[in-house]
């Protein structure tokens, strides 16, 4: 969708260089919608029924879909997919359809471990933004 998501480990920013908008938001570790490194990859461990589903190949990758239907009725998501790159065992892609049929897809267009990272990779940085309207939420 074009945007970028930071987290610091307190706010979410939302940066959308189409709109020159971003969006900051305090950190609800109880809001399942709000997605975090950390429940990219754990989020499917409670709450959910699951079931194989399709093996699809994309891009010359096998992946393996799993769907995941949430136990709670209330919740507005008629299921998950989850793709796994069948290879490596990551995630590949999350796509979630809703009860009305929209869909929100997330694909992981890479994935590195144990890199170095600077002190101030995760610190957003105001300036580097002069254009940007800056939509503080709460």
């Amino acid at each position: 969708m074009g945007f970028t998501k930071m987290f610091d480990g307190k706010k979410v920013y939302t940066i959308i260089p189409e709109d020159e908008e971003i969006s900051v938001s305090k950190y609800n570790k109880n809001d399942d919608k709000t997605m975090t490194p950390e429940k990219m990859l754990t989020f499917f461990n409670s709450g959910y029924t699951y079931s194989w589903d399709i093996v699809q190949n994309i891009k010359g990758r096998k992946i393996q879909y799993i769907k995941l239907i949430p136990i709670n009725t209330k919740d507005n998501r008629k299921e998950i997919l989850l793709g796994i790159d069948i290879e490596t065992k990551n995630i590949y892609n999350k796509i979630e359809i809703e009860k009305d049929g929209s869909r929100n897809n997330l694909t992981i267009n890479s994935f590195k471990t144990n890199q170095p990272l600077s002190k101030n990779h995760f610190i957003f940085t105001e300036n580097k933004y002069p254009n940007y309207y800056i939509n503080y939420l709460d």
